[in-house]
């Protein structure tokens, strides 16, 4: 049998910068870059950072301590969706949050679980890709250098597991004190199962062997190689991460199922390609940051689009949607310079012949 590999412990692999760094970057790529709160309400980050940060910066140590990858921090991502959107906001169950008449619920309604079929898959898609996805794909590209190697030690991991349930208690507190409507028993118990399961499903994903990266495809069978077909530049990868981010957000609600079947679609047409292009030679460690780097320009783009969930005058707005776009694009491209620093000679030759490291792929 093939023991375990085990992630590099020594101290100079961890990163307390790297750390704080996805802490601060999660809350405000899902709530600031997206545009549903303004730079007025930036204080607000110490209340939603443990939550965010604290869950993005635990299920982004767990993974890569555990020696697994991507599908593993997708789907602890959807399992984090549940946890917020069930039982802190209840935004799945509730069909008026705070009174916002927003109605979320109406489209592609299943009455038997009190949910909205459309509003279910698209908070599973803004959590796992981008809340989860995108934050650590933008803070593992800002600290390329350290790979794939865990940022914490056990305490530092503990602590992050304590801000977490620190920041899900808090923002659960308030929604329970500001608005009246509580989910059933059932509901719950069920989302909690979901919970588990999904949880589960990211661990039964089997951890990279002994003479692979922990970053290395889990789409790819252990005795496959790589393939060696080209990969599409990595700009080539970003835009499509756009495009499909966008279609996301572009889908008619107004189709209720249609919306949905449209959802589902891009989903699986977006994983596909992933799967397909991933275990290929070619990809390196840019191609998945410019994926991220593809969805947080979706939420920066998306903002100018939307109005903020908190009242605020125009003229606060608008400069507050350019001022967290031009950040975004900042970190894109100090991301971008210190992922390419950080590659290995020959594979920024995109799609060539030259073998890349295997701890390129997802």
């Amino acid at each position: 049998m093939v023991p375990m590999p085990q992630p590099p412990t020594s101290h100079r692999y961890r990163s307390i910068p790297a750390a704080l760094t996805l802490f601060f970057v999660a809350p405000l790529v899902a709530e600031f870059l997206l545009g549903d709160f303004p730079a007025t309400w930036l204080p607000l980050i110490i209340v939603l950072a443990p939550m965010y940060g604290g869950g993005a910066l635990l299920i982004r140590e767990l993974t890569r301590r555990t020696g697994r990858g991507w599908p593993t921090i997708l789907l602890l991502g959807v399992a984090y969706a549940i946890v917020e959107e069930a039982f802190t906001t209840q935004t799945l169950f509730n069909p008026d949050i705070f009174g916002l008449h927003m109605h979320f619920l109406s489209h592609a309604w299943i009455p038997t679980l009190g949910i909205g079929a459309w509003w279910t898959l698209f908070m599973l898609n803004v959590h796992a890709f981008w809340s989860i996805g995108v934050s650590i794909a933008l803070a593992e590209g800002l600290f390329a250098s350290r790979g794939r190697a865990p940022w914490l030690g056990k305490i530092g991991l503990s602590v992050a597991a304590a801000l977490f349930a620190v920041g899900v208690y808090a923002n659960t507190y308030y929604t329970l004190h500001h608005d009246p409507f509580r989910a059933t028993h059932t509901q719950l118990l069920v989302s909690a199962l979901l919970v588990v399961v999904f949880a589960a499903a990211a661990f039964l994903i089997a951890p990279a062997s002994r003479n692979q990266s922990a970053a290395t495809s889990p789409f790819a069978a252990p005795s496959r190689p790589a393939a060696s077909l080209p990969v599409p530049p990595a700009w080539l990868a970003g835009l499509a991460a756009f495009l499909f981010g966008a279609a996301v957000f572009l889908a008619p609600i107004q189709w209720n199922w249609g919306a949905v079947g449209w959802i589902l679609a891009v989903d699986l047409a977006f994983l596909f390609l992933l799967w397909l292009f991933s275990i290929r030679n070619g990809w390196t460690d840019l191609h998945t940051f410019s994926i991220g780097a593809g969805g947080a320009l979706v939420y920066g783009v998306h903002a100018f689009i939307s109005k903020p969930v908190v009242p605020c005058p125009r003229w606060v707005v608008l400069p507050s949607h350019v001022l967290f776009l031009v950040l975004a694009l900042a970190v894109i491209a100090l991301g971008t310079r210190r992922t390419k620093a950080a590659l290995p000679e020959g594979e920024l030759i995109i799609g060539s012949s030259v073998p890349a490291s295997p701890a390129a792929s997802l």
